[in-house]
Parts: structure tokens; sequence; C-alpha cells
């Protein structure tokens, strides 16, 4: 039973400190992981917002512009409404004169 109990004594003077040195090296690599982790999602978030922040602007303008599109081409048509009124009127006068 000796060499039984020497060997697990030099397992426990040995590999102990050593696991227990592993185990404290892995929980400061997995804090810094999940710290950049958590960096990475406040960064992806941000970007995400900034995005729809860009698209909702693109989409206010585009309404913008869509709506003096139409103001034009209705300002267009009641301008052509007026010069074929006045083209009418101008041949019902040409008619009368004549």
């Amino acid at each position: 039973m000796g060499y039984i109990e020497d060997t697990r004594k030099l397992m426990q003077d040995f590999l102990a400190p050593e696991l227990r040195a592993i185990a404290a090296r892995l929980d400061s690599v997995e804090a810094l992981v999940e710290a950049n982790e958590r960096r990475a999602e406040e960064r992806s978030k941000d970007a995400e917002a900034r995005t729809q922040q860009r698209f909702t602007e693109m989409e206010r303008r585009s309404e913008q512009r869509h709506s003096e599109t139409l103001n034009a081409i209705a300002s267009l048509s009641n301008y052509q409404v007026v010069l074929e009124r006045l083209a009418r009127l101008e041949s019902k006068q040409n008619v009368s004169a004549a």
C-alpha cells in the first residue's frame, strides 16, 4: 500500500497545484472572452441602430421627394388645363371675329 499512497501524495503535491493554476488561467480566459463578446454585441447593436436611423432618414427623404414630384405633376396638369381652356377661348374668339 505504500506505493499507492506515495503515488497519490506525489500526484497531489505536483498535479493539484498545476491543475489549480490551469483552472485559474482558464477562468481568466473565459472572462476575457465574455467581455469581448459583450463589447462585440454592444458594437453590433450600435451599428444596427445607426443603420436603422440612416434607413429611416432615407425613407423620409424619399417620401418628401415623392410628394414634391406629385405636387409638380399636379401643377403641370393644372397648367395644361389652363392652356387648353385658353386655346378653346382663343378659337371661339377667332370664330366670332371672322
